[in-house]
């Protein structure tokens, strides 16, 4: 059951939704229970990708085959990630609860985790270069599981990237 309290697991699961299911799993639920935004964009390189948007809650993005490879949360959702984190905390909350922060495509990585990521607002995901650019209270709305490990090797997953951009502008509006 989809449910906007649950745990936030990396690189597995966000509202009891998994990564690697086929949306189609999931549609009775989201069609029958919730408010379902639909959207089509396509990459630069052509490939088309969804992003679904449930209840203005979540964003789960897919392939075009309907797998699910990324989903995202904003303030709405409620669930945690390691019973500590969660959207809408300050930078400072985040970098005491965490051992190591590093950004990577306008998102922050922690502890090396390269399943679970908060997005930088604008315009830090522009500007920031090192940890130290990112003020104390800066308030981190987004949160993204996928697998975003593509990232340590360079920009070998460019369309894995841009995506990843896109779903987070889509969440907040851009």
């Amino acid at each position: 059951m989809i449910d906007f309290r649950a745990e936030i697991k990396s690189k597995h699961s966000a509202a009891n939704i998994l990564l690697g299911e086929n949306i189609s799993t999931y549609a009775n639920q989201l069609y029958e229970k919730h408010k379902v935004e639909v959207e089509l964009y396509d990459l630069p390189d052509n490939e088309t990708r969804t992003a679904y948007v449930v209840d203005n809650t979540i964003t789960i993005a897919t392939l075009p085959d309907g797998t699910i490879f990324s989903i995202g949360c904003n303030t709405h959702y409620k669930g945690m990630y390691r019973d500590a984190l969660s959207t809408g905390m300050s930078f400072g909350q985040i970098k005491k609860l965490t051992t190591r922060q590093r950004i990577f495509n306008g998102s922050l990585i922690l502890d090396e985790d390269f399943g679970f990521s908060y997005v930088l607002p604008s315009p830090y995901d522009e500007i920031a270069d090192c940890i130290e650019d990112i003020p104390p209270d800066l308030i981190l709305d987004e949160i993204y599981i996928s697998d975003f490990s593509s990232w340590l090797g360079g920009n070998d997953n460019i369309s894995g990237i841009i995506t990843g951009m896109y779903v987070a502008g889509r969440l907040h509006g851009g």
